[in-house]
């Protein structure tokens, strides 16, 4: 008897866990794009299986105008947007993972030109918004409903670099916490530096403050864009715009120290150069960056034990402009967001090699530019 009570005991457990990780293999995909192409609407929210790489619509929301960025609160309950217009906005939504449905809570102005990336701490607590077009970081801090506050701290970047075409005044392109949440990276394309802002969530009318050293500098006329933490939180890769490159750095207590910077570039190319976005498959072994214009792939490396880049290998996006990407948390799919053919393509990763085969199924939506996975 004793047996048989056992046996249906370890029958209940398992059937309990297969039920919870069936349901765990579901995800929120949320979809930011430019509404200015009259393909798009707003943002976009789908339900992508993790297990099988199927997905399928939940909700959009008009409401909002250009959303090229996005940026989701760890309690899963609000999504902020930037407004990228000429006259930059910051919207807030509410936000359901089960249904997926988002809802707008207010916009306030981003208090600089082309609003390009926005973050949000893990306390919930404040919202920083990169300013692209003006070279500022406007950090709000939020309501109790997840609202933005109207007025916030704005920081101006100064100075320029080599190229007189695209650095003639500074382009913040990311605002990136760091793992332990106590500082604020912000790569700047315009001046060839990563500042660091010591980041105090006590003190909530001025939360950023230099810190010392207040920046790093990085090769002339590189462009830096994206910054991406490993998970074990001693290495930063930076990856650069302009000259198509990946920076390694060690990283602690707010220092970055460069260690090695690899090409993303085959040998003899010639073409356009636009690196885009970057990102660390979970398990810490893989990193892989996106690279637009003439290129249009996602350019692979392993990662050694010391954080240092090895190249893998490289694949078409089979489309136009990869402006961002993502890897699901289960680390099986890889998802492209191209820009410029209006579609998403969906790549199955193996975790031994790190390589991706694309599947026969795309999502289309018109100039999708971010994608975020929620859970559900």
């Amino acid at each position: 008897m004793k047996n048989i009570v056992a046996a249906l005991i370890m029958i209940s457990f398992f059937c309990s866990v297969s039920g919870q990780n069936e349901k765990n293999s579901g995800l929120n995909l949320l979809i930011g794009t430019y509404t200015n192409t009259r393909k798009s609407e707003g943002i976009y929210v789908y339900r992508f299986d993790s297990k099988t790489g199927e997905f399928a619509y939940k909700s959009k929301v008009t409401s909002v105008e250009n959303p090229s960025y996005l940026a989701a609160s760890p309690d899963r309950k609000h999504v902020y947007a930037v407004n990228e217009t000429g006259k930059g906005g910051v919207s807030s939504f509410s936000f359901d993972p089960v249904t997926g449905e988002l809802v707008l809570l207010n916009r306030i102005s981003s208090c600089g030109n082309s609003p390009c990336y926005v973050s949000v701490d893990n306390r919930d607590q404040f919202v920083f918004v990169g300013n692209y077009g003006s070279g500022t970081i406007l950090s709000v801090l939020l309501k109790s409903d997840g609202s933005l506050q109207e007025e916030g701290q704005l920081i101006k970047h100064e100075g320029s670099s080599i190229n007189k075409s695209r650095q003639q005044s500074p382009h913040v392109h990311s605002t990136v916490l760091s793992p332990d949440n106590k500082y604020l990276m912000t790569p700047d394309l315009g001046t060839d530096k990563v500042y660091i802002y010591n980041f105090d969530r006590t003190n909530t009318a001025n939360p950023l403050t230099p810190s010392v050293p207040a920046f790093v500098n990085v090769k002339a006329g590189s462009g830096p864009r994206h910054l991406v933490f490993h998970p074990n939180k001693k290495f930063a890769y930076l990856i650069h715009e302009m000259e198509g490159m990946i920076s390694v750095f060690d990283y602690k207590n707010g220092k970055l120290t460069e260690k090695q910077t690899i090409t993303m570039l085959p040998a003899g190319f010639s073409g356009r150069i636009g690196a885009a976005d970057i990102h660390i498959s979970p398990d810490g072994r893989f990193l892989y960056g996106s690279n637009r214009d003439d290129a249009n792939e996602i350019v692979i490396y392993s990662i050694k034990k010391d954080g240092t880049l090895t190249y893998t290998g490289r694949q078409s996006t089979l489309g136009k402009s990869p402006r961002n990407f993502v890897i699901d948390p289960t680390g099986n799919f890889l998802l492209v967001a191209n820009q410029n053919s209006d579609n998403i393509l969906i790549f199955r990763r193996d975790k031994k090699t790190g390589l991706l085969t694309p599947l026969d199924k795309n999502i289309q939506i018109g100039a999708p530019v971010c994608l975020k996975f929620v859970s559900e």
